[in-house]
């Protein structure tokens, strides 16, 4: 009884184990419910090692263990759940360096349990095959179009439209997500979650659907998904910007820029709790920044977006063909090797030495040879085709397993020969006819070859040329020429631009100049004559009116002085320099006419 409770548990310490190690991360600080629950479920995919695995492992794994011929509403044992995650990690480990491996029996563990806790709540032990398709499809690493692609696959009928009912139990399926991360009250499933995504729309292409996952926002049910997959991409970008909350130097992840405050950034960790300072506020409008770009950068983005030299945005995904792809039928290309493997060729080869076949046998097997050639002929001719019609599949593993097999059903040819060549000499005037034709069989199909051979080169050659064009073509194109020509003249017209204010700020730097030089020099000679005469009344410099500040004219500021003033635009210092030179001309005129008065 006592090892039963301790193992009891042991066992419920295991699956509450995520959830205590999520929860000591703090997460519900953060204040805003799409960022809390991104957070949340990113945590379990990078704890239980999923974003190591993508999509095309993960759909792998579904067929190697037989998930892709059973329907979506087939339901599984844990057992078996446990032999699917099993197989994924086991295979994940292979793909790994050896100075990183991860620990399989926790991973399993981690997993196991929290899709135990998201699916099966009623603990029942069963889980139907689309939930682990939709869990697994959602949860795993790699791009969000791939995901969507292959949710996709799995809603759609043959015509490549979406069923509504299955996206709706998609929806039921994956928003049990956020609520098996305690986050059921922002994104729970509702009947009203499917019109909330296509409120109009009555027939949804993949397209279409891509258009509206992935668009900016995204359905407000689905609106963490994105925001996770961003999460992955930004963990490591580095913002060399302070931040105007906790005066970080740099910033991890993501960057938020205010659109009211003048400057003011703030680091992800001061922007989820909610943390403001100054005269900032959290009811202020806040971009999101995955990346920094340099001043430099945004200076050159900026003048080739005012040259219209910025290429224009590309599409969130690329165009697929609205009809969904058939799968590829290799029955025409690879057909079936005449003997299972090699120990029947072996047995084959060991019965025909030990005794005679019948003639009928072997008059049979010598008629059936043309039909052979002729559909060898027909297999290199299409294989050939093929080829030609799709240069990118030159170099793919298809086209080697493909090359494995004929060499493998021409060596099992060439071993059942080998053992028909083993028979009493009795038979070898009834078989010459067929050695012969066998030797020609062999002839042609080394011809065949090696001309398979010259047009995979050929092809591998026109692809290589193809994908690098040359600069003699980029100089044969009148649309690049014209718009080089355009670019050098714009250039030009900056540069000559650039030099004439140079040259007008090197003139108003010598005027200014000079202008000094003329009020030291009168200055000289008002203290000069001040000493020389001291019989001039003191009421003139002690009236002098004082110079009024001027505003330092900034950007949005409206200058004080009157809009004809000859000094418009020049700073206070200067302009009371030379109200102090006008009162100076002022009072040497008064100065002259005392003079003449009393003469």
């Amino acid at each position: 009884m006592i090892e039963e409770s301790g193992n009891k548990r042991k066992t419920m310490a295991e699956k509450r184990q995520l959830f205590i190690e999520m929860r000591a991360q703090n997460f519900d600080v953060i204040r805003l419910s799409t960022y809390r629950t991104a957070c949340k479920l990113r945590f379990v995919q990078k704890r239980c090692n999923l974003h190591l695995v993508d999509i095309w492992n993960m759909i792998e794994a579904f067929r190697d263990n037989g998930l892709n011929t059973l329907d979506h509403s087939t339901e599984i044992s844990v057992s078996r759940l446990e032999t699917v995650i099993s197989s994924v990690y086991y295979q994940l480990n292979k793909r790994l360096p050896s100075t990183h491996q991860i620990s399989v029996e926790q991973s399993i563990s981690l997993l196991l349990n929290f899709m135990i806790a998201a699916y099966d709540s009623e603990g029942r032990g069963k889980l139907t095959v689309f939930s682990v398709k939709a869990m697994l499809a959602t949860m795993c690493g790699g791009k969000m179009l791939d995901k969507l692609r292959y949710v996709f696959s799995q809603m759609s009928d043959s015509n490549g439209l979406m069923i509504f009912s299955k996206f709706d139990q998609f929806l039921k399926e994956v928003l049990k997500l956020p609520t098996a991360v305690f986050e059921g009250p922002s994104f729970g499933y509702t009947e009203h979650s499917v019109r909330t995504c296509f409120p109009q729309q009555k027939k949804i292409m993949l397209n279409m659907f891509l258009d509206t996952m992935m668009a900016d926002p995204p359905p407000q049910c689905l609106v963490w998904l994105p925001l996770m997959h961003r999460l992955a991409h930004v963990e490591n970008v580095f913002h060399p910007v302070e931040c105007s909350y906790c005066r970080c130097e740099s910033m991890m992840g993501f960057r938020y820029r205010c659109q009211q405050c003048h400057n003011y950034q703030l680091c992800q960790n001061c922007f989820w709790p909610g943390h403001a300072s100054g005269p900032h506020s959290n009811q202020h409008q806040m971009k999101e920044h995955s990346s920094w770009k340099s001043p430099a950068k945004k200076l050159s983005h900026a003048i080739s977006k005012s040259l219209g030299c910025v290429p224009t945005r590309e599409p969130p995904h690329p165009v697929f063909p609205e009809q969904p792809e058939k799968p590829l039928d290799l029955a025409n290309i690879v057909p079936p090797r005449p003997l299972a493997n090699m120990n029947d060729a072996l047995v084959s080869h060991a019965s025909a030495s030990s005794g005679a076949p019948t003639p009928t046998k072997r008059l049979q097997y010598s008629q059936d040879i043309p039909s052979h050639s002729a559909d060898e002929h027909a297999l290199i001719a299409s294989y050939v085709a093929r080829l030609q019609h799709c240069a990118r599949v030159l170099d793919s593993p298809s086209r080697l397993d493909e090359e494995h097999r004929l060499i493998a059903r021409y060596a099992a040819r060439l071993a059942a020969e080998a053992g028909n060549m083993t028979r009493p000499p009795t038979d070898l005037s009834f078989n010459f006819d067929a050695n012969k034709q066998q030797r020609q069989l062999i002839a042609e199909l080394e011809n065949k070859n090696r001309e398979i051979l010259q047009e995979i080169q050929r092809l591998r050659l026109e692809h290589e040329q193809a994908s690098q064009p040359t600069p003699e073509k980029a100089q044969q194109n009148p649309t690049l020429l014209a718009e080089l020509r355009l670019l050098r003249q714009r250039k030009d017209e900056l540069e000559q631009r650039m030099s004439a204010l140079q040259e007008s700020r090197r003139e108003l730097m010598v005027q200014l100049e000079g202008l000094m030089k003329l009020l030291k020099e009168e200055e000289q000679k008002q203290a000069a004559q001040a000493t020389g005469s001291p019989h001039t009344s003191p009421t003139h410099g002690g009236g002098r009116p004082m110079p009024m500040p001027v505003r330092s004219t900034s950007a949005g500021s409206t200058p004080t002085h009157c809009p004809q003033d000859p000094l418009s635009g020049v700073g206070g210092d200067l302009q009371e320099a030379f109200a102090q030179a006008e009162e100076g001309a002022e009072e040497e005129k008064e100065k002259k006419q005392d003079g003449k008065d009393r003469g």
